[in-house]
């Protein structure tokens, strides 16, 4: 595990627990585990704790016969895009290694040592955009983790582990990863993609752009009928004009627009009330049940049932 200062904590611990318990589950050394820092002995994470290195990047022979190299992320992932040090030992690293992987924004790093061109890969919901702006990256925003070839990546934090489960399951089989699963209170295979975790919705104008003020708009008003007619007179522009700009300005149609809107009206209303879905589903804008269990399903790959049972946080009706 290649770790840096200000690494998020659970980027490295993580992933490194579970193939830890393969050795406590199997009474043998199957993996054996090495974190690697710029210098050998503490160094600070993000959260402030302190981890320990047991070798520096450049320690002579650190990367011979690896089987797996895994490259973390967080806060620390900008300042070490400059370290030469690491970008070298991931490179070093990659050519040795059975596998490489990355947890969180660890794949930007991945993609600036050059590993990730012409792979897909996945990253942070809030780091997408920066991976896309590396040539030749197939970029799938929504997925948990992704493998190419001996490439893997993973998405924010905790998805570290859904990784590190998927190869101890394929190193070990389904038996073993099942039983890891269930000793630290995982899925085997998490349901949704990462959508399910983020803010759906965002900005999609510039603060001065001529449908800032529209863009604002609607979501304070999504129980309404929002079609281009409607959208065009909130506007006080003419129905062609509106389309012509909003796809100008936002890259997506009205339409597109709402339904996301939508959809955060309702998962903020399923995560902090407890009106029944059918409700919720009127408010939101949808309609029925149905139109907003498909929207979820399109969007989220998750029910909005399901969606409720693991993020609800209160129980007041509103």
């Amino acid at each position: 595990m290649l770790a840096f200062e200000g690494a998020q904590i659970l980027d490295v611990t993580g992933p490194l627990q579970l193939f830890a318990a393969v050795n406590t589950a199997l009474r043998r050394p199957a993996y054996d585990i090495t974190i690697a820092a710029p210098r050998r002995g503490p160094f600070a994470t993000s959260s402030g704790m302190k981890l320990v290195a047991d070798a520096a990047y450049d320690a002579p022979g650190l990367m011979r016969g690896i089987g797996t190299l895994m490259v973390s992320g967080g806060e620390g992932t900008d300042a070490a895009l400059k370290a030469v040090d690491l970008l070298k030992a991931i490179r070093l690293g990659a050519r040795h290694a059975g596998r490489v992987a990355s947890v969180c924004s660890g794949s930007i790093l991945l993609a600036a040592a050059g590993l990730l061109e012409g792979k897909r890969a996945t990253t942070h919901w809030n780091r997408i955009e920066q991976l896309r702006g590396f040539a030749g990256v197939t970029v799938e925003s929504d997925s948990i983790y992704v493998r190419d070839g001996r490439v893997w990546t993973s998405a924010g934090v905790t998805a570290g582990m859904d990784l590190a489960l998927a190869m101890i399951r394929e190193d070990h089989g389904d038996g073993l990863a099942l039983a890891l699963a269930r000793q630290h209170v995982m899925f085997l295979i998490r349901p949704g993609g990462q959508s399910q975790f983020s803010s759906h919705l965002e900005p999609e104008a510039l603060a001065g752009g001529r449908l800032a003020s529209i863009l604002r708009w609607i979501p304070e008003h999504v129980g309404e009928t929002l079609d281009v007619p409607a959208l065009a007179r909130a506007a006080k522009m003419s129905e062609r004009s509106f389309a012509r700009a909003f796809a100008r300005e936002t890259g997506s149609t009205p339409a597109r627009y709402v339904e996301r809107a939508r959809l955060e009206a309702a998962r903020r209303l399923l995560a902090g009330s407890a009106l029944p879905i059918g409700i919720v589903a009127t408010r939101a804008g949808f309609g029925s049940e149905e139109r907003m269990r498909r929207a979820f399903h399109r969007h989220l790959k998750i029910a909005p049932g399901a969606f409720r049972a693991r993020f609800h946080f209160q129980g007041e009706p509103s």
